[in-house]
């Protein structure tokens, strides 16, 4: 990978930064849910061509609770669960 290659992230702030890292974490922006970057059921709306335009990255999953995403239940179930937990 080219040193000069930049990625766009979303920070904690929720508004975008560029980074010479990539992302860690996966996100919708409509559904406002990040999960991992290997997760089916991504994987799957993105094999449906409708995820595409919307997908977002966050460096931590600290960045993307603080910017208003939640865990995703099938990928990241015990944060889910956790989330969850704390919903009124």
């Amino acid at each position: 990978m080219s040193a000069s290659r930049r990625f766009t992230l979303l920070g904690a702030d929720g508004k975008p930064f560029e980074s010479s890292e990539p992302g860690t974490l996966g996100g919708h922006r409509g559904t406002r849910i990040y999960g991992r970057l290997d997760c089916r059921a991504a994987a799957l709306a993105l094999a449906r061509g409708g995820y595409v335009a919307s997908r977002v990255f966050f460096r931590t999953p600290a960045d993307a609770r603080a910017a208003g995403y939640r865990p995703c239940a099938v990928c990241l179930p015990k944060d889910y669960a956790a989330w969850k937990a704390r919903q009124p």
